[in-house]
């Protein structure tokens, strides 16, 4: 058929370009030749999801069809019956005419009306299709007589077929389809965007390449948020994997509740278990805009949600704990990992569990297939021996991933028989040996039923695993073992852990990557990985950022006795080995754990009249020993017996403080002097 107007030329170079949406334009199509009681369709998703193309296409199969369909814009009707009904007349619409209505969301004033009045009196066979941000309203869904004759369809992102099908029809080569695919990420209107940009020689790396495509989709995403709370409220759920009322009291304050309903109703946000979530797309365009408007505003903001989620994953236990952990991952958006957190986000949450006694047969056979009869038997003997850390994520497949750790010593044989823990364990007693007390966490076993330990959901249970671990269990050293290397060296090299430890077993290279906590805690570790998380970055902790090589027990109790007699000295308390320790940075973070540990003796038994003891002698130190005695009503012989056990008693203490079994509690010099 040869075109007569323009119209006719835009309108097929339209319908050559479409793609996708089978499922609703079947529906309209079957609604159309009377296949369906569906008499109204309603479409809604968010901005630039394709709905008004959508509605262009479905205008279009009508009048093939030989119906007269109507299209009308509802940013353009007075949302009012007498508006509404003018906009009917001026688009020409007779009756039984086929009404196509887009933006539907700015006719909100009139649903009411047009649900009891005016649909209601459309032929029988009117069709009507609204198009819209937000889905319909309960009473189009729960009335017994809608439900009959109404259809809804939430128009989503376009799968990757259909993705490369609209990029390759806007004329953008094959090289180029894939890094436009994963920035697109099924968006049509980003997609349509970044071929038109690519077409014009330029192929941008990431969307914060091209500001103007960016600010095209921010209109449709920001141009509803009614105050700056409101703003920041976007931002956080940009940033947070799941976004909590609890956390937005942290952003916006007393408006977390309104911000709260508000992000549930946006198109583009969806509601999960555990919180609110952007699409992934929509999370890179905010995040692009709101970094680049107030960087230092969103990095404070970056910081306030970390800190949330590390406090959260202390405070709680079981499930709760381990969807914090998830969060925590997803956080490193800029990790060598990015793809393998986006596709895992992407898909939902999946839990990370203890494993059942039933499950272990799986797990070995697993380990069997990808590491081979050596590493089964040895991971046989390990969960027969030390059970209670093997982690596994399950799906309706059954456990699909898995992450298995053990802390030593732990009594068991196999730290003898396991080469690889034993390589560890060797290398930290030539090294920097463990001192009593202190625990070295190792990563032993880990992998995914597809990919082993390139696996989406080895990535998953072995991140999540480790999290809690280093955030909640007192440990001198951490482990991971890796026997695939190439893929995982550069995250651990983000991570800020070495690969300190090589060993092949049965023919295959394990590669052991470690951190001393003694040198760089787990705080410091936190403050590091929460500037990568926001900016990038690789390599150990700088040297500067490392504290002094672990004391041993006897350096150890010499230097609480001379911090003791220096609490006063704070020349001489600086130079105390126990500066630079876990006890404190300078001395004065050292002078108050040795209050705080002369304060915990009140209470313990005999423990009053030993912290009174060191109040005389070392606090409110009497002018001598003698002295004290005297003042104390003690014998002097008596006294010394109990100075000596007083010493003893608040170094047990200070020990456990470094070795991370015991955290310190401030203890004021006005309470201590109060003996």
């Amino acid at each position: 058929m040869v075109a007569t107007v323009l119209g006719d030329v835009i309108e097929r170079a339209r319908r050559r370009n479409f793609v996708g949406r089978r499922a609703e334009l079947r529906a309209f199509g079957d609604a159309l030749a009377g296949r369906s009681p569906a008499r109204v369709l309603f479409v809604h998703g968010p901005g630039g999801i394709g709905k008004t193309t959508l509605l262009l296409e479905m205008f279009a199969r009508a009048r093939a069809a030989g119906r007269v369909p109507a299209l009308l814009d509802g940013r353009e009707i007075d949302p009012s019956p007498e508006g509404f009904r003018q906009a009917v007349a001026q688009a020409a619409a007779a009756p039984g005419t086929l009404l196509l209505v887009d933006s539907y969301e700015h006719l909100g004033a009139i649903d009411g009306w047009l649900r009891r009045d005016f649909i209601p009196g459309l032929p029988a066979d009117g069709l009507v299709v609204l198009a819209g941000r937000e889905p319909p309203s309960a009473a189009w869904r729960v009335d017994p007589g809608w439900r009959q004759v109404v259809a809804i369809h939430r128009v989503d992102h376009l799968d990757e077929t259909d993705s490369v099908d609209l990029l390759a029809r806007a004329g953008v080569i094959e090289p180029v389809r894939r890094r436009l695919l994963a920035l697109g990420r099924g968006h049509p209107l980003t997609l349509a965007l970044l071929a038109d940009v690519a077409c014009g020689g330029t192929v941008p790396e990431s969307l914060a390449e091209v500001p103007d495509l960016i600010s095209v989709l921010l209109e449709s995403l920001l141009r509803d948020a009614p105050s700056e709370a409101h703003m920041t409220g976007l931002a956080t759920c940009a940033r947070a994997w799941l976004t909590t009322e609890d956390l937005l009291r942290k952003t916006v304050g007393a408006e977390a509740p309104e911000v709260w309903g508000w992000l549930r109703r946006r198109p583009f946000v969806q509601c999960r278990p555990g919180g609110l979530t952007p699409h992934d797309l929509t999370r890179e365009v905010l995040e692009a805009e709101f970094e680049r408007r107030a960087p230092d505003r969103y990095r404070s903001l970056h910081r306030i949600i970390h800190d949330h989620v590390v406090a959260g994953i202390r405070a709680t236990t079981g499930p709760d704990r381990q969807l914090l952990a998830q969060q925590l991952a997803y956080l490193h958006r800029r990790s060598p990992l990015t793809d393998a957190y986006f596709t895992l986000r992407s898909q939902g949450t999946a839990a990370v569990v203890p494993a059942r006694p039933d499950e272990y047969a799986s797990i070995l056979a697993l380990i069997e297939r990808i590491d081979g009869e050596a590493s089964a038997a040895l991971a046989e003997g390990w969960f027969a021996d030390e059970p209670d850390h093997l982690n596994v994520v399950r799906t309706e497949e059954g456990v699909v991933g898995f992450a298995y750790g053990v802390f030593c010593p732990c009594g068991s044989p196999m730290e003898e028989r396991d080469p690889v823990v034993r390589a560890i364990l060797d290398h930290i007693a030539r090294t920097a040996p463990t001192r009593p007390g202190e625990r070295v966490d190792i990563g032993r076993f880990w992998s995914g039923v597809r990919d082993a330990q390139r696996d989406k959901y080895a990535v998953l249970a072995g991140s999540v695993t480790s999290i809690m671990t280093w955030c909640t269990e007192p440990v001198a050293w951490s482990f991971v073992v890796s026997v695939d290397p190439e893929y995982w060296g550069p995250f651990f090299d983000y991570l800020g852990f070495r690969p300190l430890v090589e060993i092949t077993v049965a023919g295959r290279l394990h590669v052991a990557y470690g951190m001393d906590w003694r040198r760089f805690p787990v705080e410091a570790w936190l403050e590091l990985m929460n500037e990568r998380e926001h900016q990038g970055g690789t390599g150990p902790p700088p040297e500067s950022a490392l504290r002094p090589p672990p004391l041993c027990r006897a350096e150890f109790d010499d230097a609480v006795r001379s911090a003791l007699q220096n609490l006063h000295r704070p020349d001489r308390l600086a130079g105390c080995p126990l500066v630079g320790s876990r006890l404190g940075a300078d001395a004065g973070e050292v002078r108050a754990s040795v209050l705080a540990a002369v304060g915990r003796l009140a209470g313990t038994p005999k423990g009053d009249q030993l912290r009174a003891v060191l109040n005389r002698t070392f606090v409110r130190a009497a002018p001598s020993q003698e002295a004290a005695a005297e003042v104390l009503g003690l014998p002097f012989s008596t006294y010394r017996r109990n100075l000596a056990r007083a010493i003893e008693r608040v170094t047990e203490l200070l020990w456990a403080m470094e070795i991370g079994t015991a955290g310190p509690t401030g203890v004021s010099e006005q309470e201590m002097s109060t003996d």
